[in-house]
Protein backbone atom coordinates (compact mmCIF):
# COMPACT_ATOMS: atom_id res chain seq x y z
CA UNK A 1 0.00 0.00 0.00
CA UNK A 2 0.97 3.45 -0.97
CA UNK A 3 0.74 6.34 1.83
CA UNK A 4 1.65 9.55 -0.13
CA UNK A 5 2.12 12.72 2.12
CA UNK A 6 1.88 15.99 -0.35
CA UNK A 7 2.90 19.11 1.49
CA UNK A 8 1.88 22.33 -0.55
CA UNK A 9 4.21 25.39 -0.33
CA UNK A 10 4.60 28.30 -2.86
CA UNK A 11 7.23 30.48 -2.62
CA UNK A 12 4.49 33.71 -2.60
CA UNK A 13 2.44 34.46 0.60
CA UNK A 14 0.96 37.64 0.62
CA UNK A 15 0.75 37.81 4.40
CA UNK A 16 4.22 36.62 5.17
CA UNK A 17 7.21 36.88 2.57
CA UNK A 18 8.72 33.83 2.34
CA UNK A 19 6.63 31.86 4.93
CA UNK A 20 7.12 28.32 3.97
CA UNK A 21 11.09 28.94 4.66
CA UNK A 22 10.72 30.96 7.61
CA UNK A 23 12.73 29.18 10.18
CA UNK A 24 10.74 28.30 13.81
CA UNK A 25 13.22 26.78 16.38
CA UNK A 26 15.65 26.79 13.87
CA UNK A 27 14.06 24.54 11.13
CA UNK A 28 12.19 26.19 8.22
CA UNK A 29 8.63 25.61 7.77
CA UNK A 30 8.79 23.45 5.11
CA UNK A 31 11.32 20.95 6.89
CA UNK A 32 9.44 20.89 9.64
CA UNK A 33 6.64 19.12 8.09
CA UNK A 34 9.02 16.92 5.73
CA UNK A 35 10.65 16.05 8.99
CA UNK A 36 7.01 14.55 10.99
CA UNK A 37 6.00 13.01 7.51
CA UNK A 38 8.86 11.14 7.15
CA UNK A 39 8.36 9.94 11.09
CA UNK A 40 4.79 8.93 10.82
CA UNK A 41 4.46 5.23 10.27
CA UNK A 42 1.94 4.51 7.60
CA UNK A 43 3.28 7.38 5.42
CA UNK A 44 5.70 5.48 2.54
CA UNK A 45 6.82 8.75 0.80
CA UNK A 46 6.51 12.46 1.18
CA UNK A 47 6.69 14.89 -1.66
CA UNK A 48 6.28 18.58 -1.60
CA UNK A 49 4.80 20.63 -4.06
CA UNK A 50 5.65 24.39 -4.91
CA UNK A 51 6.83 26.78 -7.26
CA UNK A 52 9.96 27.74 -5.62
CA UNK A 53 13.43 26.63 -6.02
CA UNK A 54 14.52 27.53 -2.76
CA UNK A 55 11.83 25.50 -1.25
CA UNK A 56 12.40 22.94 -3.38
CA UNK A 57 16.04 22.89 -2.33
CA UNK A 58 14.65 22.91 1.10
CA UNK A 59 12.44 20.03 0.74
CA UNK A 60 15.02 17.62 -0.61
CA UNK A 61 17.56 18.41 1.74
CA UNK A 62 14.72 17.21 4.30
CA UNK A 63 14.27 14.26 2.67
CA UNK A 64 11.21 14.80 0.14
CA UNK A 65 10.38 14.59 -3.15
CA UNK A 66 10.12 17.90 -4.72
CA UNK A 67 7.71 18.14 -7.61
CA UNK A 68 7.56 21.77 -9.22
CA UNK A 69 3.77 22.64 -9.66
CA UNK A 70 2.68 24.94 -13.36
CA UNK A 71 2.42 28.48 -13.07
CA UNK A 72 -1.52 28.15 -13.25
CA UNK A 73 -1.59 25.98 -9.66
CA UNK A 74 1.04 28.76 -8.27
CA UNK A 75 -1.25 32.08 -7.67
CA UNK A 76 -2.94 32.76 -4.92
CA UNK A 77 -6.39 32.06 -6.25
CA UNK A 78 -5.16 28.46 -7.03
CA UNK A 79 -6.46 25.20 -4.50
CA UNK A 80 -4.51 23.00 -2.62
CA UNK A 81 -6.51 20.35 -4.01
CA UNK A 82 -5.73 21.41 -7.35
CA UNK A 83 -1.79 20.95 -6.17
CA UNK A 84 -2.31 17.81 -4.44
CA UNK A 85 -3.31 16.43 -7.48
CA UNK A 86 -1.02 17.60 -9.58
CA UNK A 87 1.53 16.25 -7.06
CA UNK A 88 -0.18 12.99 -7.09
CA UNK A 89 -0.16 12.31 -10.94
CA UNK A 90 3.05 13.64 -11.23
CA UNK A 91 4.31 11.30 -8.57
CA UNK A 92 2.44 8.00 -9.85
CA UNK A 93 3.95 8.94 -12.92
CA UNK A 94 7.32 9.13 -11.68
CA UNK A 95 7.54 6.01 -10.06
CA UNK A 96 5.05 3.70 -11.62
CA UNK A 97 2.75 2.86 -9.31
CA UNK A 98 -0.62 3.89 -7.95
CA UNK A 99 -1.33 5.59 -4.83
CA UNK A 100 -3.88 4.74 -2.44
CA UNK A 101 -4.05 7.05 0.29
CA UNK A 102 -2.79 10.68 0.13
CA UNK A 103 -2.17 13.39 3.01
CA UNK A 104 -2.56 16.98 2.37
CA UNK A 105 -0.14 18.43 4.87
CA UNK A 106 0.17 21.96 5.64
CA UNK A 107 3.70 23.57 6.95
CA UNK A 108 2.20 26.90 8.23
CA UNK A 109 0.94 24.48 11.29
CA UNK A 110 4.47 24.58 12.74
CA UNK A 111 3.46 21.81 15.92
CA UNK A 112 1.53 19.31 13.74
CA UNK A 113 3.21 15.86 15.11
CA UNK A 114 4.44 12.57 13.51
CA UNK A 115 1.07 11.28 15.67
CA UNK A 116 -1.39 13.86 13.62
CA UNK A 117 -0.03 12.58 10.57
CA UNK A 118 -0.22 8.94 11.38
CA UNK A 119 -3.45 9.28 12.79
CA UNK A 120 -5.02 10.83 9.78
CA UNK A 121 -3.44 8.11 7.50
CA UNK A 122 -4.22 5.37 9.17
CA UNK A 123 -7.82 6.36 9.42
CA UNK A 124 -8.44 6.12 5.63
CA UNK A 125 -5.37 3.22 4.91
CA UNK A 126 -6.43 0.89 7.85
CA UNK A 127 -9.79 2.56 10.00
CA UNK A 128 -12.12 2.18 6.29
CA UNK A 129 -13.02 5.83 6.54
CA UNK A 130 -12.93 8.06 3.55
CA UNK A 131 -11.34 10.92 4.59
CA UNK A 132 -9.82 12.28 7.65
CA UNK A 133 -9.01 15.17 9.48
CA UNK A 134 -7.15 16.72 12.44
CA UNK A 135 -9.56 17.87 14.92
CA UNK A 136 -8.91 20.08 18.44
CA UNK A 137 -11.62 20.07 21.48
CA UNK A 138 -13.07 23.15 21.55
CA UNK A 139 -15.55 24.43 23.95
CA UNK A 140 -15.91 28.01 22.89
CA UNK A 141 -19.31 29.87 22.04
CA UNK A 142 -19.29 31.02 18.52
CA UNK A 143 -20.98 34.35 17.42
CA UNK A 144 -21.28 36.01 13.58
CA UNK A 145 -21.50 39.77 13.37
CA UNK A 146 -24.28 40.30 11.10
CA UNK A 147 -23.89 41.77 7.36
CA UNK A 148 -22.35 45.34 7.63
CA UNK A 149 -21.07 44.89 11.27
CA UNK A 150 -17.37 45.94 11.64
CA UNK A 151 -17.19 44.00 14.97
CA UNK A 152 -15.99 46.94 16.63
CA UNK A 153 -18.61 47.51 19.37
CA UNK A 154 -19.33 51.09 17.39
CA UNK A 155 -21.74 53.11 15.74
CA UNK A 156 -23.16 51.26 12.94
CA UNK A 157 -23.07 47.88 14.60
CA UNK A 158 -26.31 45.87 13.75
CA UNK A 159 -25.53 43.23 16.27
CA UNK A 160 -23.93 39.44 16.05
CA UNK A 161 -25.82 36.14 16.42
CA UNK A 162 -24.97 32.64 18.13
CA UNK A 163 -24.03 30.21 15.64
CA UNK A 164 -23.39 27.13 18.02
CA UNK A 165 -25.41 28.15 20.84
CA UNK A 166 -28.95 29.85 22.53
CA UNK A 167 -27.85 33.01 23.62
CA UNK A 168 -30.24 33.06 25.73
CA UNK A 169 -29.44 29.81 27.25
CA UNK A 170 -26.13 29.39 28.70
CA UNK A 171 -25.40 25.27 29.29
CA UNK A 172 -22.51 24.61 32.06
CA UNK A 173 -19.55 23.27 29.62
CA UNK A 174 -20.26 19.37 30.69
CA UNK A 175 -23.83 19.66 29.91
CA UNK A 176 -23.07 20.62 26.09
CA UNK A 177 -22.21 18.54 23.02
CA UNK A 178 -18.44 17.99 22.20
CA UNK A 179 -17.25 20.64 18.93
CA UNK A 180 -14.04 20.70 17.66
CA UNK A 181 -12.13 22.39 15.62
CA UNK A 182 -10.79 22.14 12.61
CA UNK A 183 -6.86 22.55 12.79
CA UNK A 184 -5.75 22.66 8.97
CA UNK A 185 -2.65 20.94 9.78
CA UNK A 186 -3.37 17.67 8.21
CA UNK A 187 -6.04 15.89 6.07
CA UNK A 188 -6.05 11.98 4.64
CA UNK A 189 -7.93 10.59 1.84
CA UNK A 190 -8.97 7.30 -0.41
CA UNK A 191 -7.27 8.50 -3.22
CA UNK A 192 -9.22 7.09 -6.16
CA UNK A 193 -12.34 8.81 -4.05
CA UNK A 194 -9.98 12.33 -4.00
CA UNK A 195 -9.85 12.46 -7.73
CA UNK A 196 -13.14 11.77 -8.29
CA UNK A 197 -14.80 14.05 -5.28
CA UNK A 198 -11.40 16.42 -6.21
CA UNK A 199 -12.21 17.95 -2.35
CA UNK A 200 -10.63 16.97 0.58
CA UNK A 201 -14.01 15.92 2.28
CA UNK A 202 -16.34 12.90 0.74
CA UNK A 203 -18.14 10.09 2.21
CA UNK A 204 -17.15 9.32 5.86
CA UNK A 205 -14.96 11.50 7.77
CA UNK A 206 -12.76 10.55 10.37
CA UNK A 207 -12.10 12.95 13.03
CA UNK A 208 -8.76 12.58 14.69
CA UNK A 209 -7.84 14.41 17.73
CA UNK A 210 -4.82 16.13 18.37
CA UNK A 211 -3.41 18.28 21.19
CA UNK A 212 -5.33 22.01 21.21
CA UNK A 213 -2.37 23.42 22.93
CA UNK A 214 -0.28 23.12 19.18
CA UNK A 215 -2.92 24.33 16.84
CA UNK A 216 -1.37 27.19 15.13
CA UNK A 217 -1.28 28.42 11.51
CA UNK A 218 0.95 30.98 10.44
CA UNK A 219 -1.09 33.62 8.44
CA UNK A 220 0.36 36.89 9.48
CA UNK A 221 4.11 38.00 11.12
CA UNK A 222 2.76 37.91 14.25
CA UNK A 223 1.38 34.01 13.92
CA UNK A 224 4.84 33.76 13.24
CA UNK A 225 6.39 35.17 16.31
CA UNK A 226 3.81 33.49 18.51
CA UNK A 227 5.70 30.24 16.73
CA UNK A 228 8.96 30.92 17.29
CA UNK A 229 8.00 31.98 21.39
CA UNK A 230 6.40 29.21 22.07
CA UNK A 231 8.96 26.69 19.57
CA UNK A 232 11.45 26.45 22.82
CA UNK A 233 8.70 25.19 24.69
CA UNK A 234 6.53 22.41 22.55
CA UNK A 235 9.61 21.38 20.46
CA UNK A 236 11.24 20.60 23.76
CA UNK A 237 8.20 18.96 24.83
CA UNK A 238 8.40 16.85 21.64
CA UNK A 239 6.06 14.28 19.75
CA UNK A 240 6.37 11.17 21.51
CA UNK A 241 10.01 9.29 20.67
CA UNK A 242 11.11 12.80 18.91
CA UNK A 243 14.40 14.02 20.45
CA UNK A 244 13.82 17.09 21.87
CA UNK A 245 17.94 18.18 21.84
CA UNK A 246 20.60 16.60 19.77
CA UNK A 247 22.71 14.18 20.32
CA UNK A 248 26.03 12.48 19.39
CA UNK A 249 24.31 10.39 16.44
CA UNK A 250 23.20 14.01 15.23
CA UNK A 251 26.44 15.82 14.98
CA UNK A 252 29.60 15.57 13.24
CA UNK A 253 31.22 18.94 14.38
CA UNK A 254 30.61 21.17 17.16
CA UNK A 255 31.14 25.54 16.05
CA UNK A 256 31.20 28.01 18.93
CA UNK A 257 30.93 31.54 19.15
CA UNK A 258 33.43 33.40 21.42
CA UNK A 259 32.07 36.77 23.10
CA UNK A 260 28.63 36.25 24.73
CA UNK A 261 28.80 31.82 24.20
CA UNK A 262 31.62 31.37 25.87
CA UNK A 263 32.07 34.24 27.70
CA UNK A 264 29.56 36.21 29.88
CA UNK A 265 30.29 39.25 27.19
CA UNK A 266 32.00 41.44 29.12
CA UNK A 267 35.81 42.38 29.05
CA UNK A 268 37.92 44.07 31.51
CA UNK A 269 40.61 46.46 30.24
CA UNK A 270 43.47 47.56 31.75
CA UNK A 271 45.27 50.95 31.64
CA UNK A 272 47.49 49.66 28.69
CA UNK A 273 44.48 48.95 26.46
CA UNK A 274 45.10 44.62 26.74
CA UNK A 275 41.81 43.39 27.62
CA UNK A 276 40.50 40.17 29.91
CA UNK A 277 37.41 37.60 29.25
CA UNK A 278 36.09 35.44 32.49
CA UNK A 279 35.50 32.14 30.94
CA UNK A 280 33.91 28.76 32.68
CA UNK A 281 36.24 25.64 33.60
CA UNK A 282 33.06 23.17 32.90
CA UNK A 283 33.26 24.52 29.30
CA UNK A 284 37.15 23.69 29.26
CA UNK A 285 35.79 20.12 30.22
CA UNK A 286 33.02 19.67 27.98
CA UNK A 287 34.85 20.52 24.96
CA UNK A 288 37.84 18.14 25.78
CA UNK A 289 35.34 15.92 25.93
CA UNK A 290 33.77 16.82 22.52
CA UNK A 291 36.96 16.50 21.37
CA UNK A 292 37.85 12.88 22.69
CA UNK A 293 34.78 11.90 21.29
CA UNK A 294 36.34 12.67 17.89
CA UNK A 295 33.32 15.73 16.86
CA UNK A 296 35.35 18.42 14.57
CA UNK A 297 35.99 21.50 16.82
CA UNK A 298 35.88 25.25 15.70
CA UNK A 299 35.91 28.43 17.38
CA UNK A 300 34.61 31.36 15.08
CA UNK A 301 34.46 34.88 16.12
CA UNK A 302 34.03 38.02 14.69
CA UNK A 303 36.33 40.05 17.03
CA UNK A 304 40.46 39.84 16.54
CA UNK A 305 41.27 39.37 19.91
CA UNK A 306 44.69 37.32 21.54
CA UNK A 307 42.46 36.27 24.31
CA UNK A 308 40.38 33.89 21.45
CA UNK A 309 43.72 32.62 19.82
CA UNK A 310 44.93 31.94 23.43
CA UNK A 311 41.40 30.09 24.48
CA UNK A 312 41.57 28.22 21.42
CA UNK A 313 45.50 27.16 22.00
CA UNK A 314 44.80 26.21 25.52
CA UNK A 315 41.62 23.96 24.96
CA UNK A 316 43.55 22.42 20.91
CA UNK A 317 41.26 23.64 18.46
CA UNK A 318 41.38 25.69 15.75
CA UNK A 319 40.15 29.51 15.52
CA UNK A 320 38.77 31.60 12.82
CA UNK A 321 38.63 35.58 14.06
CA UNK A 322 37.91 38.52 12.56
CA UNK A 323 35.65 37.12 10.04
CA UNK A 324 32.80 39.96 9.02
CA UNK A 325 30.81 37.05 7.18
CA UNK A 326 30.65 34.15 9.50
CA UNK A 327 28.30 32.28 7.09
CA UNK A 328 30.75 32.37 4.64
CA UNK A 329 33.67 31.02 6.26
CA UNK A 330 31.83 28.40 8.36
CA UNK A 331 30.83 27.45 5.11
CA UNK A 332 33.93 27.33 3.43
CA UNK A 333 35.62 25.31 6.40
CA UNK A 334 32.99 22.47 6.09
CA UNK A 335 33.20 22.07 2.53
CA UNK A 336 37.20 22.03 3.54
CA UNK A 337 36.70 19.21 6.03
CA UNK A 338 33.69 17.44 3.79
CA UNK A 339 31.16 17.82 6.56
CA UNK A 340 27.71 18.35 5.63
CA UNK A 341 26.67 21.44 7.59
CA UNK A 342 23.14 20.12 8.50
CA UNK A 343 24.73 17.43 11.04
CA UNK A 344 26.97 20.95 12.39
CA UNK A 345 25.74 22.47 15.93
CA UNK A 346 26.44 25.93 15.69
CA UNK A 347 26.16 27.84 18.82
CA UNK A 348 25.77 31.50 19.55
CA UNK A 349 24.34 34.71 21.14
CA UNK A 350 24.14 37.42 19.06
CA UNK A 351 22.34 38.80 15.76
CA UNK A 352 25.58 38.27 13.86
CA UNK A 353 25.20 34.44 14.59
CA UNK A 354 21.96 34.26 12.38
CA UNK A 355 23.48 33.97 8.90
CA UNK A 356 25.05 30.80 10.68
CA UNK A 357 21.96 29.45 12.45
CA UNK A 358 19.93 29.65 8.60
CA UNK A 359 23.25 27.14 7.10
CA UNK A 360 23.55 24.70 10.15
CA UNK A 361 21.11 21.78 11.13
CA UNK A 362 20.84 22.99 15.05
CA UNK A 363 21.33 26.41 15.75
CA UNK A 364 21.44 26.31 19.46
CA UNK A 365 20.96 30.12 21.42
CA UNK A 366 22.48 30.00 25.02
CA UNK A 367 20.01 31.02 27.45
CA UNK A 368 20.93 34.69 27.46
CA UNK A 369 21.08 35.28 23.90
CA UNK A 370 19.16 38.25 22.55
CA UNK A 371 15.56 37.69 21.97
CA UNK A 372 15.70 36.92 18.45
CA UNK A 373 18.89 34.77 18.13
CA UNK A 374 16.62 32.55 20.65
CA UNK A 375 13.61 32.75 18.25
CA UNK A 376 15.91 30.72 15.64
CA UNK A 377 17.32 28.41 17.87
CA UNK A 378 16.18 24.92 17.67
CA UNK A 379 17.64 24.29 20.98
CA UNK A 380 18.24 26.76 23.71
CA UNK A 381 20.24 25.89 26.85
CA UNK A 382 19.49 26.39 30.38
CA UNK A 383 22.92 27.99 31.36
CA UNK A 384 23.91 31.43 30.45
CA UNK A 385 26.99 31.90 27.97
CA UNK A 386 30.14 32.22 29.68
CA UNK A 387 28.55 30.14 32.93
CA UNK A 388 29.14 26.51 31.53
CA UNK A 389 26.62 26.92 28.17
CA UNK A 390 29.00 25.09 26.40
CA UNK A 391 29.55 22.18 29.00
CA UNK A 392 25.73 21.92 29.34
CA UNK A 393 25.59 21.46 25.14
CA UNK A 394 28.68 18.81 25.47
CA UNK A 395 26.18 16.51 28.18
CA UNK A 396 23.21 16.59 25.40
CA UNK A 397 25.64 15.06 22.95
CA UNK A 398 27.75 12.83 25.10
CA UNK A 399 25.32 12.17 27.98
CA UNK A 400 25.18 13.53 31.93
CA UNK A 401 28.97 12.57 32.30
CA UNK A 402 30.37 13.83 29.34
CA UNK A 403 31.44 10.08 28.46
CA UNK A 404 34.25 8.83 26.58
CA UNK A 405 36.79 10.47 28.63
CA UNK A 406 40.35 11.63 26.90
Amino acid sequence: MTVLAVIPARGGSQGVPGKNLAPVGGVPLVARAVRECLAAGPVTDVVVTTDDPGIAAAAREAGALAVIRPAALAGPTATSESAVLHALDTFEELRGTRVDTVLLVQCTSPFLTREDVAGVAAAVAEGGADTAVTVAPFHGFVWRAAPGDNGGGGTGDTGGTGVNHDPAVRPRRQDRPQDYLETGAAYAMDARGFRTARHRFFGRTALVRTDPARVLEIDDPHDLDRARALAPLLDAAGPAGAPALPTRDDIDAVVLDFDGTQTDDRAQIDADGRETVSVHRGDGLGIARLRAAGLDLLILSTERNPVVAARGRKLHIPVLQGIDRKDLALKEWCAERGIDPGRVLYAGNDVNDLPCFGLVGWPVAVADAHAPVRAAARAVTVTPGGRGAVREIAGWLLGPSLTPHP
